[in-house]
């Protein structure tokens, strides 16, 4: 039987057990619903949807005749057993509806995707029913299935403590969907033997327990990691060979938990290698970069790296004070070269009236949005005629948005946020007339 078939089975969780009505029934109520996949050939076997059938209903291709004789009598009374069944069940239960049939585009994805019959088995359906109270569809139970073929096997029971547990140690119920599409085979860990062993782990590297779940939130993958011959090791290379001391390693995890996941001793000699002869960066000096934005380890040299250090350069400044700005804000190599470095140093020298220099004192300028705090606070100042007079002080975008509207604005805050926002609708109008 094809998934085809068995998904189309998971829309109709609306009933207990589904209700198989005979083609011609079907014919009077709905009009055709099912033809062959392929060729205008019936098939038995191989059906393709054309609209999806109502809840509660298997609906067969082909005529009566087609299926006449004995096994059809004896399906017949198969069918009268499962509507009184299906009628019974229905007086002692309430279901709710909570999926519904597929796509045009779902039913052609799974088209030619098999199942064993003993997949079909009615345990698959409360277990979708439970997993669809944290938001699922089938979209994200073809992505799931696809990732993990046996997914659906688990006990809807096992499931809900599996799922309870993630939330008990502090993953937000809205995670729990993206955890199931980017992991769903961490429905198979057990809680005692495998999830509270992870937990563990981690709290006695040092991440607290009220941050441990928003850790496997940011990489699930972790759990399916050997401690042993994983996990272990990735510390004392993190340790031992990268130089992060045991103080500094929680935190590293905790801004980027897919350091546990992903191979780093390559990474790490790249990387490393690279800011020694571009900058001459001491090994301590990357180090802190390592600690301060691990996500450094991730960055592509080529696409990333070098570019931005070359534009660095070529707005005149030196190796040494590159190698200070990047050390101190290494989140800079996260930004966008053409989006938001290049404007931002535009706005600088041309706004602002500064020169390069001053990036050397104010690092932080370059890590600042510019269009939620540079140019608003600079124009805002303006518009009240407050502004200094020859190049604008950068110390004055950098504290918080209360006291530079206390200090230097002599005004609300909601009234520099109402200025901040006519400011950027402002933009966003004069970007559109312009296309």
């Amino acid at each position: 039987m094809t998934l085809l078939v068995f998904f189309s089975t998971l829309s109709f969780i609306d009933s207990p057990i589904p209700r198989l009505t005979s083609n011609a029934e079907n014919r009077r109520r709905f009009g055709p619903r099912l033809v062959a996949a392929g060729s205008g050939q019936l098939s038995p076997t191989v059906l393709k949807m054309e609209r999806p059938p109502p809840f509660g209903e298997f609906v067969m291709s082909g005529t009566d005749e087609e299926f006449a004789g004995p096994a059809s009598r004896d399906l017949d009374r198969e069918r009268t057993n499962l509507i009184v069944a299906n009628e019974k069940r229905r007086e002692e239960q309430v279901r709710p509806k909570c999926v519904t049939s597929f796509s045009a585009e779902e039913t052609e994805e799974l088209e030619g995707e098999n199942l064993e019959d003993s997949d079909l088995e009615k345990p698959w359906i409360p277990l979708l029913d439970y997993l669809t109270t944290f938001g699922l569809n089938q979209s994200h139970f073809i992505r799931m299935y696809k990732k993990h073929f046996d997914l659906f096997r688990v006990n809807v029971s096992k499931a809900r403590e599996r799922l309870e547990y993630l939330l008990e140690i502090g993953i937000k119920e809205k995670d729990i969907k993206k955890i199931l599409v980017r992991h769903p085979i961490i429905l198979d860990y057990t809680v005692e033997e495998h999830l509270k062993l992870h937990v563990a782990f981690l709290v006695d590297l040092g991440i607290p327990e009220s941050k441990v779940g928003k850790v496997i939130a940011g990489s699930p993958s972790i759990v399916s990691f050997s401690i042993e011959n994983s996990l272990k090791p990735k510390v004392r290379y993190l340790i031992d060979e990268v130089g992060v001391t045991k103080e500094d390693l929680s935190k590293v995890i905790q801004l980027s938990p897919q350091i546990l996941t992903q191979r780093i001793d390559t990474t790490w000699n790249d990387r490393y290698a690279f800011l020694s002869e571009e900058l001459g960066a001491p090994r301590d000096a990357v180090v802190k970069m390592i600690v301060k934005h691990p996500q450094l380890l991730h960055y592509r040299i080529q696409e990333v790296m070098s570019p931005i250090i070359d534009f660095l350069r070529s707005i005149g400044m030196e190796d040494a004070d590159i190698l200070k700005i990047l050390t101190s804000h290494t989140q800079v190599f996260s930004l966008s070269l053409e989006r938001n470095l290049r404007p931002k140093y535009l706005y600088l020298i041309n706004e602002l009236q500064h020169d390069v220099k001053s990036l050397t004192k104010y690092p932080s300028y370059l890590s600042l949005s510019l269009n939620q705090r540079i140019r608003p606070r600079h124009r805002f100042l303006e518009y009240l005629n407050k502004a200094p007079g020859g190049p604008f002080p950068l110390g004055l975008l950098l504290p918080s948005d209360e006291f530079f509207c206390k200090k230097w604005a002599g005004t609300s805050t909601n009234q520099y946020f109402a200025f901040r926002e006519t400011l950027l609708l402002q933009d966003h109008a004069g970007k559109y007339n312009t296309h």
